[in-house]
């Protein structure tokens, strides 16, 4: 089984997509896990976990510019042939409009095919009342100039909104979404009401609220209350997560019914005699 697709500014992208932040150590729970990710993320197994998602259909990697991606990618291409686009996220909170567009041309120089501003450089740029936000119609034109596709990512579902209203070339937006509310900025249904009324297709992130949440419940969450023009990031630690992740998300989109093995422990052997448990 491989993923459907849906078009992002002319591309057919995965409507699973991998998201990238245990890649380079932002687990948004621990400053342990952060340094256990850090350390164990090296491009090879970054690229390992690259290639179980290429098995399934999975085409496109969200990140910020960071060399290792740019690696990772070429990796995995050079090996298999099997190219991997990229929403690439330059910028922060603190940057001038010219250190934002030194960044569009980072991305451009290492082959992204999508530069979106990054959530904290976008929502401090952001002047609601007036549907405006500061420096992104240069943005825009300059990504458009190194034949990229713009997008936003946003936190704020407000963005959506200012950006759909306000005219700006804008292909796709990336927005928080989860069961639990996890770093939205609003209540669920009013984050799902601006997704599903988006002009153009919404990528999803922290759909397991960063490892709060079991796949099964987020995914089917996330995936039954979205479009289908609209996409997926999860966050691998693994290729095992890949394929159960995956089948997880099949599961909802297709109806298929599939089998995904549960983790047993002593606890649950009441619930299913004959499974042998540990904890």
């Amino acid at each position: 089984m491989r993923f459907a697709t849906t078009n992002i500014g002319g591309l057919e992208i995965s409507r699973m997509v991998c998201g990238s932040n245990p890649f380079f150590g932002f687990s948004h729970f621990s400053a342990a896990k952060d340094a256990w990710f850090k350390r164990y993320f090296t491009t090879e197994r970054i690229v390992e976990i690259l290639h179980k998602c290429s098995e399934y259909g999975i085409n496109a990697v969200v990140s910020g510019p960071v060399e290792r991606m740019h690696e990772a990618i070429v990796s995995l291409e050079q090996q298999t042939g099997y190219h991997f686009y990229w929403f690439c996220t330059p910028g922060s909170s603190s940057d001038s409009l010219e250190q934002l567009l030194a960044g569009v041309q980072w991305s451009a120089d290492h082959g992204a095919e999508f530069c979106l501003p990054h959530q904290s450089c976008t929502d401090n740029r952001m002047n609601v009342p007036e549907l405006r936000i500061e420096g992104l119609t240069e943005f825009c034109q300059r990504v458009r100039e190194l034949d990229m596709i713009p997008g936003l990512s946003t936190h704020r579902p407000e963005t959506v909104r200012v950006a759909d209203e306000g005219g700006y070339d804008i292909e796709t937006y990336v927005q928080i979404y989860n069961p639990i509310g996890f770093l939205c900025q609003v209540e669920t249904d009013w984050v799902q009401r601006v997704i599903n009324n988006a002009k153009k297709p919404v990528l999803c992130i922290k759909p397991l609220a960063a490892g709060r949440v079991m796949p099964p419940t987020g995914l089917r969450f996330v995936y039954e209350t979205i479009r289908p023009v609209d996409t997926v990031a999860v966050g691998f630690l693994s290729p095992e997560e890949v394929e159960e992740d995956v089948k997880i998300a099949l599961n909802v989109l297709t109806d298929l019914g599939a089998d995904v093995p549960l983790a047993y422990t002593r606890s649950k052997q009441a619930l299913a005699p004959g499974q042998a448990g540990g904890g």
